[in-house]
């Protein structure tokens, strides 16, 4: 007796049309658009992973620098000067610093200037 594929052949296919269920028109529904949405989708959802990191790290300099030109420096100032002293504190926490500490981050925007006046001289 021979073996036919219908089975499996389902079960593959069934696969692909879940995965794209809530996708619409024909992509949600017929097998090979199902498939090729699936793989795109794919693409689309790695890119949209290292986007995400790209567009926070945004977010985060918009904020410090937005923080230290209210306190007088540029944001490549503060950061040369925090360098300079050896604070190593990330970006992510200084914009969470700017934001919801305003005097502590202050205090690293004093140190950043002390750090550059020395340097200076």
């Amino acid at each position: 007796m021979r073996i036919k594929r219908s089975v499996t052949s389902h079960k593959k296919k069934k696969k692909y049309i879940k995965a794209a269920k809530g996708y619409s028109g024909a992509v949600g529904r017929r097998y090979s658009l199902a498939k090729q949405q699936y793989y795109k989708s794919g693409k689309y959802s790695y890119a949209g992973r290292k986007n995400k990191k790209r567009d926070y790290r945004n977010l985060w300099i918009t904020r410090i620098n937005a923080a230290a030109r209210a306190q007088g420096l540029k944001y490549n100032e503060l950061i040369h000067g925090l360098k300079l002293a050896n604070v190593d504190i990330n970006r992510k926490m200084l914009s969470e610093l700017a934001v919801n500490d305003p005097d502590g981050f202050n205090e690293y925007v004093n140190i950043a200037k002390q750090s550059l006046a020395e340097s200076v001289q």
